[in-house]
């Protein structure tokens, strides 16, 4: 189990960790909204190339940052509590993560004796329709996880694609960092908002307006229709079906619940069907 410890371990501590950082954030901008910049440190005129354009910033944001904080200062409080209820959903979506590769690991341990005890189960509660069903869920699953890495391999492509394109430093790692991300409710954006930044904070307004639509319209929205795709190919199931057991599931159950939703969902329309099929009027002809 120390894989798991070396995988976990940081995922929790990166979660909180987030969490805390925005709580302590919105707090400093309501300080300087009050007292203003403190005094520029004397290392940063000294920075090399860039150091008078830096302190030239500071002094720009020292002078015109409280008007636009007053002017902000309506939706401060409601920025904020989103971005600490957006961080703690990022934080459970790391730890339930974290808590899938535990009991990942679980079944791959004990998986031999855990799939004959089900078998065992179904076959003494449904009989001849065991297999079927056994069958059903292994597959469900097995399409829920390709679903989920196809998906992720996916929003790393486009994020790649748009980070070139956004001329961004490191996009290869970013999008490394991207595909990883995905596995989490609200992970890319945590990605691409600060290369977002980062080319505002360089001037590049053009190219951040479009890391920015790229971001919101292509990267964070092909989750919503790829991976209720991926899922629902080569099985039996409407795709409107996978569609509420996907988006459902996770409301309900937060990341497990993107397994859990539509593999109980393909059971239960399984049971549905052949309970309709066995009570269909015989029609006799006279």
């Amino acid at each position: 189990a120390g894989w798991v410890l070396i995988v976990a371990g940081p995922l929790v501590w990166l979660g909180f960790n987030i969490a805390d950082h925005i709580k302590i954030g919105t707090e400093l901008i309501k300080d300087l909204r009050i007292t203003g910049l403190p005094e520029a440190p004397e290392w940063l005129v000294n920075v090399p190339m860039i150091g008078d354009r830096l302190l030239e910033f500071w002094l720009t944001v020292d002078e015109q940052g409280a008007a636009l904080l007053v002017a902000a200062k309506p939706y401060m409080g409601q920025t904020g509590n989103w971005l600490l209820a957006r961080s703690a959903s990022i934080g459970a979506g790391i730890l339930e993560l974290a808590l899938s590769l535990v009991l990942v690991f679980f079944f791959y341990r004990d998986g031999p004796r855990l799939a004959n005890f089900a078998k065992s189960l179904v076959e003494r509660l449904i009989e001849e329709r065991a297999d079927y069903y056994i069958d059903l869920v292994a597959g469900t699953v097995r399409r829920v996880v390709n679903g989920v890495i196809g998906t992720a391999a996916a929003q790393a492509l486009v994020a790649l694609f748009g980070f070139l394109v956004a001329g961004v430093p490191g996009a290869m790692l970013l999008a490394a960092i991207t595909f990883m991300l995905s596995l989490i409710p609200m992970g890319p954006p945590l990605v691409w908002a600060p290369a977002v930044a980062w080319l505002f904070w360089q001037q590049e307004y053009g190219m951040a307006i479009f890391l920015l639509l790229w971001g919101f319209l292509v990267i964070s929205s092909v989750d919503n229709f790829l991976k209720p795709y991926l899922i629902s190919r080569g099985g039996n199931l409407p795709l409107v079906v996978v569609l509420m057991g996907v988006f459902g599931g996770l409301f309900a159950f937060g990341f497990m619940g993107l397994f859990l939703g539509p593999t109980l969902l393909a059971v239960a329309y399984s049971l549905v069907s052949d309970w309709v099929a066995s009570n269909q009027p015989k029609i006799e002809h006279i």
